[in-house]
């Protein structure tokens, strides 16, 4: 089959490599229709390659047609259509009992001390095959894969695979109170998600990006949109009588703008060989966090700051003197998207479309094409937003 792999820093190809097939009794093989360019492939394209190798196959926002089922899957047959979570969870432990799917114990990547499996996203989360590609193995296929009608357009439901549930649950982390004020910095996919989530649960939603076109998304469905700068926080505190945002969703993480000293440190990176490169990032801070501070800036006294962008670096520097003082409430991690799929899915099938999922594919594309758009997309240029491939 044909897939997207990584091939070293700025470089991914199209190649061919085996066809999955039925490893585990709970296996399931999907015939992949539409799948996406997520916000975080890119850090794998730039920031994280030391924990790559030439070869993997990228990608973990897929969904597809059921081809093929282990002798352990009863729930789905050959045809049924799904959408494929992005973090591989098992349904049954203790983990995903608690709605922590992200967090799933027989799936953790404990060699590297991290959580659930991810499809396509190194070897911190497992080095599993991802779905930018012709077909994908689903593990626990018995429990991960939501099946779908039939008759609705792949958009309707591709973005339950990562960044929907992703920015619903940044939203719901934020804890804002219906009337309050909810700020979002970035306004990449994520980000234009938690902020039609913010207007849908009835907040206030002020949007903060760089990036004209993002803006002028954003403002379609109702948010009031800032352009960032340094003074951001002061314009959130003129917007909301002194105080600043009841919660601040971050959906930019480690490769913020405005952070030149980790953005060197990122290029250093690039030049070590892959094992020194992983030692100095599981031990320095190499974060860019011009967002993440702007944040805890923003934020009212006693608010809440909701992570969702990606950070890496364990030694990175945090006000922490700041945050106790403003007595600052921090929530954070992977998405747990089984937790939130019950509560979505009549919002993506819903006629009115109220979280805009049909308002978001900027880009569409087959598998060849994805080198040149994966360069667009990290480049912002061209309108860029949302990229779709269908294989």
């Amino acid at each position: 089959m044909k897939a997207l792999t990584w091939q070293g820093k700025r470089s991914v190809s199209v190649e061919e490599v085996p066809d999955p097939v039925i490893q585990e009794p709970t296996d399931a093989i999907i015939r992949i229709t539409s799948t996406a360019i997520c916000g975080s492939d890119l850090h794998l394209y730039e920031v994280l390659g030391p924990y790559m190798h030439k070869g993997d196959v990228l990608g973990h926002e897929p969904m597809g047609i059921v081809e093929e089922v282990g002798a352990g899957v009863t729930n789905l047959a050959k045809g049924d259509r799904v959408v494929v979570p992005f973090n591989i969870a098992c349904g049954r432990c203790y983990m995903c009992s608690q709605g922590l799917q992200s967090q799933c114990e027989t799936t953790q990547v404990r060699q590297k001390n991290s959580g659930a499996a991810l499809f396509g996203y190194s070897e911190l989360y497992g080095s599993v095959p991802g779905g930018q590609a012709e077909y994908l193995r689903v593990p626990f296929a018995d429990y991960g894969p939501v099946k779908v009608r039939q008759e609705l357009p792949d958009d309707r439901y591709l973005f339950l695979s990562d960044i929907l549930p992703t920015a619903w649950q940044a939203v719901k982390y934020a804890d804002v109170a219906a009337g309050g004020t909810l700020a979002v910095l970035g306004l990449g996919p994520v980000g234009q998600f938690a902020s039609r989530v913010g207007t849908h649960l009835g907040l206030r939603v002020v949007g903060v990006d760089p990036v004209l076109e993002r803006r002028e998304m954003a403002a379609r469905h109702g948010v009031e949109v800032l352009d960032y700068s340094k003074g951001v926080a002061d314009e959130l505190r003129e917007l909301t009588e002194g105080r600043g945002a009841d919660g601040v969703v971050d959906a930019v993480g480690m490769e913020a703008h405005g952070s030149p000293v980790a953005g060197f440190a990122h290029q250093a990176l690039g030049l070590l060989p892959d094992k020194l490169a992983q030692k100095a990032m599981e031990t320095a801070g190499v974060d860019r966090l011009a967002a993440l501070h702007t944040a805890l800036d923003g934020v009212r006294r006693g608010g809440t700051v909701s992570l969702s962008g990606v950070y890496g670096g364990p030694a990175s520097p945090m006000p922490l003197l700041t945050m106790f003082d403003k007595q600052i409430q921090l929530r954070m991690g992977q998405c747990n998207v089984r937790r939130w799929t019950d509560e979505l899915l009549p919002l993506v099938e819903d006629d009115a479309d109220p979280l805009g999922v049909m308002d978001l594919v900027t880009h569409r594309a087959g598998l060849a094409e994805a080198p040149a758009l994966y360069d667009k997309f990290q480049k912002k240029e061209d309108g860029c937003i949302k990229v779709v491939l269908q294989p």
